[in-house]
């Protein structure tokens, strides 16, 4: 089994913390808001139910069950290690690695009452086209739980947000599986594990590290992690795409300039002023927040560091910088991220580029990545609606124009592009100088690919 990295946990932070430190750590804010919210609520003992006996639990299923696909070798060493655990752990792969192939191997291997766990409604009717087709499970065995829809079958997916209702029927359970089980940890989701019944458990991710560092609770709900490849060494082997990363720095334009350089430093004066006070507890992020409800100071100084922020992701001269990649790729197809909406609105109205965004239409989502798949357009801008839970049509080239700096946005970013081809894959990534993106960039790559 290969070492699983761990990433340093955001806690324990002193008056001796530096401040290119704090500025980081405040970006991480941005996206990691939802991780740390969760993390600072405690799980509710209420919500817990009796497990059922062991005989219940892993009683036979009446499905029959056949994969239509051969497995890589990679996937059959996966399996291997996870049923030599007692079937409970979890896998690490990256994106497009074939994680869903592995989980329906389990479920091929088992054989028992099944229920899959999955972030989004689009993943709902993804597993269960997969379930039937691939692994060849008659659809009156595969039922739904979400979007309305309540069919318990033989093996059942839900969504994680159906699944952490207390009425939800998830305790006679044989097989559980967490598709992205990253999500698990989270006080409002962990009680899925603690109420469900499953003997065996089986969760699969990209990247099992979270920003609160609550990665060693989906440990102790799943099991250890059993198995881990990166990206580099999939392709090394020829399962994945060969791929390079090109870093393109680009420079903020002088009012871009003047503009950051007043807003950072009103942040860092409030830093310099009041650093002592906040990590006095060891919760820098927790006294900060609290103390921006109630004190005008710590409210603009917030404002100011996330006014920067936004001005180093957005800066103008990484418009022309796309325009001239895709220029350059005019014959590949390119996938174009950016963190913030906004951003991707500028690039698809300037360059004339379809876009998806959180707004966008089911209907003109599903019409627009038909288009790619199928080669009416070849180029597509999107927001972080697409890092995961979304079946995005192939891909050769990504432009990372801007992107937090955790590392599991940025390995689902490139799983956008190396599923196996004969061609290199490109990601460039756009960092504007002098500024704290730098620092972000410099983070996301922090874990092994």
């Amino acid at each position: 089994m290969a070492k699983r990295n761990s990433q340093p946990v955001l806690s324990d932070i002193s008056t001796s913390i530096h401040q290119h430190e704090l500025e980081e750590l405040l970006a991480d804010l941005e996206v990691a808001g939802e991780d740390l919210l969760d993390a600072a609520l405690e799980d509710d003992p209420a919500s817990e139910q009796a497990i059922p006996t062991a005989e219940a639990a892993d009683a036979p299923a009446s499905f029959r069950s056949r994969l239509a696909l051969q497995p890589r070798p990679y996937q059959e060493d996966a399996l291997a290690a996870w049923l030599a655990a007692a079937a409970r752990g979890v896998v690490v792969l990256p994106t497009g690695a074939g994680k869903t192939v592995l989980a329906m191997m389990a479920i091929d291997r088992l054989r028992v009452r099944t229920l899959v766990v999955v972030p989004t409604i689009e993943l709902l009717y993804q597993w269960r086209d997969a379930v039937t087709k691939q692994l060849g499970v008659a659809k009156n065995n595969v039922g739904i739980v979400g979007d309305g829809r309540r069919e318990l079958r033989q093996i059942t997916i839900i969504t994680y947000a159906s699944a952490a209702m207390p009425a939800a029927p998830i305790a006679e359970t044989g097989l559980l599986i967490c598709d992205e089980a990253h999500h698990l940890p989270s006080p409002s989701y962990s009680s899925i594990a603690q109420r469900c019944g499953a003997l065996y458990r089986l969760g699969i991710t990209a990247t099992p590290e979270r920003s609160d560092g609550a990665e060693d609770r989906l440990y102790q709900l799943l099991g250890p992690v059993v198995y881990q490849r990166s990206p580099a060494e999939l392709a090394a082997e020829g399962h994945l795409a060969q791929f390079r990363e090109k870093r393109i720095y680009v420079n903020l334009q002088p009012e871009e300039a003047l503009r950051y350089a007043a807003l950072m430093t009103e942040w860092k004066w409030f830093i310099a002023r009041n650093r002592g006070m906040l990590a006095r507890g060891g919760d820098f992020f927790g006294a900060l927040i609290k103390r921006s409800g109630s004190d005008p100071a710590a409210r603009h100084a917030l404002q100011a560091h996330h006014q920067a922020r936004m001005i180093a992701l957005n800066a103008e001269a990484k418009l022309g910088e796309v325009a001239q990649l895709l220029a350059q790729h005019r014959s590949d197809k390119v996938l174009v991220f950016s963190e913030y909406t906004a951003l991707v609105d500028r690039i698809s109205r300037a360059l004339a580029l379809p876009a998806i965004t959180y707004r966008t239409a089911p209907d003109e989502r599903k019409a627009i990545l038909q288009a790619f798949r199928h080669g009416a357009y070849s180029k597509l801008v999107a927001g972080r609606v697409l890092n995961e839970g979304v079946d995005v049509p192939d891909a050769n080239v990504a432009i990372v124009v801007s992107g937090n700096s955790t590392p599991r946005e940025y390995i689902q970013r490139l799983g956008r592009i190396i599923r196996p081809k004969q061609s290199e894959a490109v990601l460039y990534e756009l960092v504007t100088r002098h500024t704290s993106e730098v620092g972000t960039a410099r983070r996301r790559r922090a874990v092994k690919r």
